[in-house]
Formats: C-alpha cells, structure tokens, sequence
C-alpha cells in the first residue's frame, strides 16, 4: 500500500494517528527476536522493538498525545511518539507486522474501550508490531524471517516500510440473497464434489442421505441448513467413529467380534458398570454434558474436561493454543449450570525443535510451534486468573505436519447446579464477544485431514481469543447462576451458534433471529453469523421472567447480552429466520438422528498384555554416567521449567504442590495438587499420562493409563477417588488397520477401567491427523496417540507427599513393584502403594516412567540437593521403561515394616539405595552386567545442568 501524503495537523474531521511504543532501555523482545534470527544463520545486528497503535479519531494531536503518555506507554521505561504521516524507513530494515482486517483483536478492542474512559472520543483502533535491525538485508531474507520468525500469514499481513493507511478497510452489508444449494439430482461424483468444495467435509453416505432427506421435503436445501447438518454431523461434533457399529475381524478376515457402538460398549460400559457397584456414590455426571463431574464434599462437585485443537494449532499456533484455553474454559463453564474454573492443564506434542533440515511445504518450524502454542495457553490463563498447574510436551518428528495441543480445565460446581434444561419458551440468549468471520468451518476444518493448502484456504478457520472479555464474561454468569436466573448453558464453540442452540433446542426446537446477533463488523452473511466459532460467546436458555435482570446484571458489568430467539417451535423444528425472513427450517430429528452409522471394519492384531518397553535402551551399558546425561538431557524427559515458569500456578491461592518441587523448585511434580476451597483442606490432584512410543495399542493405552495413575498415587491419592479422561489423537481410520488399532485402545481402556476400578468421566477424540503434501504425495501421520488425565478428589492436602529426598543419611529409597501379572497385578499395586502413603511413613514418592528407574533416581536427587548411595544387584536394568513401578523413600527404621505392609497388600518393595547428604551418586554394588561401574560417582550437580540445559530457552 503506498504511503499517505503528509496532512496538517490541524484538519477537521477522523485521521489516522501513529503511536509507536518504545522501551527506554534493554529491550527484551528485541533481544529474542535477534536471537531467533542468529539462530537462522542471518547476521541482523541489534534488533529494536516498538509496539504499534493506529488510532482513527477525531482528536486533537495533543489529547492523542495524553493517551500515549497516560495509556499506552508506561513513561517511566518507556517512550511513545506520535505522527500522522509515515516515514520512509531505510530499505532493508525494516519488518512490520499487522492483523489483517477481520482478525480479532483484543489489545485493539481493550485500547478503545479504555479511550471511551478517558472521556475521548475514538472510532477505531488496531495494532501491530514493528522491528528495526541494525544491519540490511535483502528482501527475500526479510521476507525468510518475517515468515519463519515474526508473522503468520494466515492472520496477519507484513510490511518493509512504515504503515500508516489513510482509512482501515471495514465490512459493508450486502444484498440480502437467500441462496440453495442443488442436492436432489447430483449423482455420486457431484455430492462428493459438493461435500469438499463446500468445506462440509462429509461422506458419501452422509452427503446421499441428505439428499434423501431433501427429497422428501420437495425442495432444495438452503445455504445455511447445509452448513448446519454439516457442523452437526462432523466429526469433531459428533464423534462418529467412535460411536459407529464395528465389524472386528483378524488378518485372515475371520469375524472375531462385534460392537453395535464401539466407544459405548467399551468405554462407557465400563463406567456404567463401575457406578452400578453398591456404595458408589462417587460419579455424579458422566459422558453427557460438556466435563464430566464427580463428588467433591456435601456441598461441591468438581468436573474435567480435556479439549484437542490440533489444525487450527497447526496453521496458527499462538491463537490455535490461546482459543483452545479458553474453549476448554467454557465448556467448564458450560457443564450444568455453570461450574467456576480452578485449574488449567496443557500438553503438547510437537516434533524436534532442534530441526534444521527443510520444511514440507506448509509446515511451520517445531520450534516456532511449541513456543507460540505455550504463548497462547500462557496468555489466555494467566489473563483470566486460572492456574496452569499440569502438563506433558512430548517429542517425535511424526508430530511434524500435524502437532497436537491438549489444553484441560477443572471446575468446582455446587452439587444442586449440575443439572439444566432449556425450556419451552425460554429465551435464547447469546452472551459474550461478537461474532466474526473468525472460526468458519472450525468444526469441519478440525474434521479433516491437513494438507498442504490448509493455510490459505482455512485462514478463515482460525480464531483469536480475549481472555478479559471471557474473564467478565465467567464474572456475570457465576452471578447469575448463583440468582438462578437461567435454566441452561453452554459454551457457543465448535460449530458456533449452529451446534450451541441446536444442542441445546434437541428436545424442544428453537426459533433464532439472526439478525439480531451482535457483530464485530458489517457485511456477514446470514449463514457465516449462523456457524462462525468466534471466541467468548455462552448460549443461555434464561426464562421470560429473568430477562430483564440477566441483561441488566450483563450490563453492569460491561458484558454483552442479547436475546436472539426462543426455545421452543412446532413439532421440534429449528427455525432460522434473516429480517423477518425464514432462511432454514430443518427437524430436530433429521438433525441429531439422521446421521447414517454404516458398520466399519477393523482388522486386529491381537497382543497379550505384558512388561512393555518404550526404549531400546532395556539393558545397561557399559558406561552408566554417559547414558544417564544423556537421557537427563532428551527432550522427552529434559526439565520443562522454560514452560512452567511462564504459567502463573499460584492465582487463585490455592496451589499446594506445584509443577517442580523441591526446595529450590527444580525437580518434575508427578502431580498437581490444588485445594479448591481455602475454607478447607481437601484438595484435587491432576496427573497425565501418554505412551505414543509404545507401537502395540493395546499396551500403549494400558501405559498410558497407568502413568497418569501413577503420577496422582504419588502425592497421596486413592484408587477409589481417581477418575480419568481419554483423548484419542489418531491418524485418518479410512484404513481397517488403523481402525483396529482404535479398537484395541479402546479395548484397552475398558479393561483397565475395570480392573483398577476407575471411571472415566469423559473424553474427546480428534481423527484424520495427517498431513499430506499434494506437491509430492508426502503423507506424514502422527503416532496412535492416547492422553490420559488423572483428577483425583484428596481428603488432607497436608497429608501429601513430593517426590524430592527428605531424610539426608536416614531416608532409604525402596523400588516397588508388582508381584502379579497383568492388569490385575498393576491394579493391585496402586493400590498398595496408596495404603502405604496412607500410614504417613513414605516421605517422598516417585513414578518410574521415561528412563527407567536410575533416571527417576536422579530426579529425586537433583530435586532435593542430596546424594545417594546405590547398591542393589537385582534391581533390574537401569534404563528399562515399563508400567507399574514406584520409588519410595522411607526412613532407615521402617524399611522392614513398609516392606511387609507392601507385600501383605500384592506388591514387591526392595530396597534400593541410602540418602546421604553429600550431594553425589555412587555406585557401590550393581548387577553383573553393571559391575565395571562400581565406584563410579556422578555430582547431582552434573545431573541438574544436563536436565535443565536442553529446553532452556
């Protein structure tokens, strides 16, 4: 865009004002942009930041010039100029990044709210970003680092100059157009054709009965009542394969088994079957709202619930991870009548972010990616007053085309608001943010598999969120609930308005005016304000008698209410009408039941549940001190503390065992534990678990279970108050062998649920991750990837144990382990290890996972400052990974009763090391295959640079 000629400062009428925002001194994202650059072999010198205003207000230069000075700018670190004509920056330079129109801006919107404060007037505000190197470059290298360092160009546009436009590009309202869509006469190849180019992303079958059901209605459907059966039946919506009918065959193509639903005759099975159980009281709601709920005191429940934003996160990692937050957040807020937010979890697997080689077209850099994705959820809770308290990052190139980001939120709920209904008359309505053009076709997008040209052509899928429009946005209707003044809710998020009101009106209908939906800006469609995902919007079911308080309670606290319809219609229709006109009309029925559920296939290869290893790493090598560095500092196990320290654990107040711990807060937490209600000190513990190394599905499902229960028994919980949620991550399930592989998670999941005796309570799966390179035909498909989270209700938070050493030449570390085989074995374990928490003589407590037992060794070591000494000759290998293994520290003088308790209840204690206060390991008597390293000392000194080196950014 050419630069706008000079204009006199004293002209009559709107202009455009400049504010560039400066630091003073060190300036910190100047400093990290120049790094990243090095990093990319290019020598840009000193790089210097400014944060950018563009302003568009009838002011005069001198009030614009108090809101630099009172508002944008803290004076006292840093300087603001004005000007209102650009400035030719010396070619080669000079890199600016802005929001493209449209694109949801939250520091904009929050700078024009705080202007209307000041008492000025202000029309628009939009920001942006700008960087001066010291050294030129030519274009196309500005353009490498604007791309791979600064900018996403799904969102946001770059320039090379100073930008100041003359006026901003706006929406304007069209032509009203009520448009149809030809189905009744396609044949086979046109519906197909129709189901991708439309970006509804269904299948054949799907696409041929909504043809049928068209054809009995004797009239083509509408534009929006496609998008809507699209949005409804999607995968990311409805879960379909996971509840399809399933043919289980063996290679040789003989019938093994049937499922009529599969995740219902697997998964949820065994949780019916847990909660049929005489005295199980624990489960309060399950599978049926947006978290899952279970008993936390007589007054109080808790819920979870665990939420994937994989594409979105692939094409725009820092909004992808931020509107996964707050999604998460909301449908927490979402469960019965609304439940308060408590804590926050995230985990990412993404690929090696020490990648050098060339990128498949499409793809961004790991590393750029896990560093925005952790920016987004960082921002987003932090910004709304909720701790991130828990998470995992795992490491695989598979991950490269399609990372995946699991983003959780735990919620207390008063016990008598876990129910709700939307009844008949109720109003419907829409509160929060406006809607946008942001997230159309989020549902669907998430439904597909990723290729090269998603960037481009689902730029319009990516959301930005606002986490302080959502913090006042959960503010009012905690009040509201709290006054009863609405019978139901529910998060307005994948599919918008369309999955929201339909969900909602299933049972009785609803009639919406879309018209009357608030927007950011003009120029939507009737149909883009029907299925748009923009962020920060509730649905509400609010009888006729409490609308005026609803809205008026909104008002009050500067947060958006609007009614947009009733619940509600004739013969349970949805009805959508466009000023005064009726642009869809479709049944309820049709709607939520019509979806055909062909019987898939799935060819199996059965495995016995045995000792798995993730490594081939099982025996020991000859040299134990440079294989112990070495997997100290992998990725996979290295410190994460560059994440976590980035996350505000403490808001809230009620954070008891953080993230790390130990005195000098170094070493891995298992688990997080948290007192929900500071009046009490009952707690919740939150632990995870993933094994996607573990190519046998079967056993990776059963891994990954037992971790995230392992993590929680560690600080003190009890099998029969844990309860787990399931998030399948898998590649597309076209494939039967794929498709048996989902089985057998599945299957494993039912067997373990039943042999622990723990529940899960809800879950989410995200298929289809894939991502293929038209250019080359390149597939790259992500790991069987399973997340399992552990939530569990704690009677005496003070009765918690950490797992850094406590007992300097008293303590003893024992191994623990089953005695039996199995699922049964493991189930017997947990719960022996519990108990023996339970007798308050295990003073420090730790899971084997990666590694083995010598790497969690030395992460209770590196934790706590303190030495041990080694000498156990049937330990086992050193560096073998399987399930069902705990280190216990206990003191010299109960070793032999905390042995006999353990084996009275199943488990194996031996002991296996002497805390000594002197901060070293030594070996003084190992295994035979070990013995060329008796003798051998390693200062835990050594072991906490090589754990906290690697991902110290």
């Amino acid at each position: 865009m050419p630069l706008p000629m000079n204009r006199p400062i004293d002209t009559i009428g709107p202009m455009i004002y400049r504010i560039d925002v400066r630091p003073k001194g060190a300036d910190s994202t100047g400093i990290a942009v120049g790094q990243q650059i090095a990093d990319m072999g290019l020598p840009s010198g000193p790089v210097a930041s400014s944060r950018v205003f563009l302003i568009d207000t009838e002011c005069s230069l001198q009030q614009v010039q108090r809101i630099a000075g009172e508002l944008l700018a803290d004076t006292i670190v840093e300087t603001a100029d004005v000007t209102t004509s650009a400035v030719q920056a010396p070619a080669g330079r000079r890199i600016e990044v802005h929001l493209k129109p449209g694109v949801m801006d939250p520091v904009a919107a929050s700078t024009e709210m705080a202007i209307r404060d000041m008492g000025l007037d202000v029309r628009q505000v939009r920001t942006g970003r700008a960087f001066v190197l010291a050294q030129t470059l030519a274009r196309p290298q500005l353009e490498n680092i604007a791309r791979r360092v600064l900018a996403n160009g799904v969102i946001e546009s770059v320039h090379f100059d100073t930008f100041l436009p003359r006026s901003f590009e706006s929406g304007h309202e069209g032509a009203f157009s009520l448009r149809r869509v030809e189905v009744r006469k396609l044949n086979d190849e046109t519906l197909k054709k129709l189901s991708r180019e439309g970006h509804l992303f269904l299948s054949l079958t799907e696409m041929k009965a909504i043809q049928k059901y068209f054809n009995s209605q004797g009239r083509e459907p509408t534009d929006i009542e496609l998008e809507t059966i699209a949005q409804t039946w999607s995968e990311h919506c409805v879960h379909k394969t996971l509840k399809s009918a399933v043919e289980v065959v063996d290679e040789e193509g003989r019938v093994l088994r049937k499922y009529d639903n599969l995740i219902k005759d697997t998964i949820f099975k065994s949780t019916m079957d847990l909660m049929a159980r005489p005295g199980q009281p624990f489960c309060l709601s399950v599978f049926k709202d947006n978290a899952g709920v279970v008993v936390f005191d007589d007054d109080d429940a808790v819920c979870f619930k665990v939420e994937t934003h994989n594409h979105p996160s692939a094409i725009e990692p820092y909004g992808g991870s931020a509107t996964g937050a707050g999604g998460c957040i909301r449908d927490v807020m979402g469960t019965g009548l609304s439940a308060r937010p408590i804590a926050n979890t995230d985990i990412f697997c993404v690929a090696y972010p020490n990648r050098a080689e060339t990128l498949p077209k499409g793809v961004i850099h790991p590393k750029r990616v896990l560093q925005q994705v952790v920016a987004g959820v960082r921002d987003y809770g932090n910004r709304m007053g909720i701790p991130t308290v828990n998470g995992a990052v795992y490491f695989d190139d598979r991950y490269l085309g399609n990372p995946l980001v699991f983003c959780g939120c735990v919620g207390l709920i008063p016990r008598d608001k876990i129910n709700k209904s939307a009844g008949d008359g109720d109003c419907i309505v829409v509160m929060g943010g406006r809607t946008g053009r942001d997230g159309i076709h989020g549902a669907t997008f998430s439904s597909a598999e990723l290729t090269d040209t998603h960037a481009d052509e689902f730029s319009h899928a990516v959301q930005i969120g606002n986490a302080i429009t959502q913090k006042k946005m959960m503010d009012v209707i905690l009040q509201a609930r709290d006054r009863e003044l609405f019978t139901g809710i529910t998060d307005c998020g994948a599919g918008g308005l369309s999955s929201a009101v339909g969900e909602m009106g299933e049972k009785t209908g609803a009639f919406v005016e879309l018209d009357k939906v608030p927007l950011k800006y003009a120029g939507l469609r009737y149909d883009e304000v029907w299925i748009s995902e923009a962020q920060e919007r509730m649905v509400m079911s609010v009888p006729k008698k409490h609308v005026d308080e609803l809205l008026a309670l909104s008002a009050s606290e500067d947060v958006e209410a609007t009614v947009i319809g009733h619940f509600g219609t004739m013969n349970r229709s949805l009805i959508l009408a466009w000023k005064g006109e009726e642009v869809g009309l479709l049944g309820m029925d049709f709607l939520h039941d019509g979806i055909p559920m062909p019987t898939r296939r799935a060819t199996v290869q059965v495995s016995a549940l045995a000792p798995v290893s993730a490594s081939s790493e099982a025996n020991a090598p000859s040299d134990i001190k440079a294989k112990l560095l070495s997997l100290l500092a992998h990725p996979n196990i290295a410190s994460k503390h560059w994440i976590i320290r980035q996350y505000d654990h403490e808001v809230q107040g009620g954070s008891v065992i953080k993230p790390l711990a130990g005195p000098l807060q170094v070493g891995p937490s298992d688990a997080a534990v948290l007192r929900p209600k500071l009046t009490s000190f009952k707690g919740v513990a939150l632990g995870c678990g993933l094994a996607p190394a573990i190519e046998d599905p079967y056993q990776m499902t059963v891994a990954a279970i037992d971790e995230a229960i392992r993590n929680v028994v560690c600080v003190g919980a009890h099998p029969d108050r844990i309860a787990i949620l399931d998030n399948f991550c898998w590649p597309s399930v076209d494939d039967e062998r794929t498709m048996g592989t989902l089985v057998r998670a599945c299957e494993a999941c039912r067997d373990a649920a039943r042999a622990y005796g723990i529940p899960f309570i809800s879950g989410k799966d995200s298929l289809h991750n894939q991502f293929t390179n038209q250019e080359t035909g390149q597939v790259l498909r992500i790991p069987n990837t399973l997340l399992i989270s552990a939530m569990a209700v704690l009677e005496e938070v003070r009765r918690c144990v950490t797992m850094d050493l406590k007992c300097p030449d008293a303590g003893r570390v024992l191994l623990v382990s089953a005695e039996g085989d199995g699922l049964a074995g493991l189930a017997t374990l947990h719960r022996a290890v519990a108990g023996t928490i339970a007798t308050r003589k295990v003073r420090s407590c730790h899971d084997v996972s990666d590694g083995g037992w010598l790497v969690a060794v030395a992460e209770m070591a590196l934790a706590s400052g303190f030495g041990l000494k080694i000498d156990r000759r049937d330990a086992g290998p050193p560096f073998e990974e399987r399930a069902g293994r705990y280190l216990m520290e206990v003191h010299a003088d109960d070793v032999a009763g905390i042995v006999q308790c353990l084996s009275s209840q199943g488990a194996n204690g031996v002991l296996l090391a002497e805390v000594q206060a002197s901060p070293v390991i030594e070996f003084t008597g190992m295994s035979t295959v070990m013995e060329q390293n008796d003798g051998l000392r390693i200062d835990v000194a050594e072991l906490t640079k090589a754990w906290r080196g690697t991902l110290d950014w």
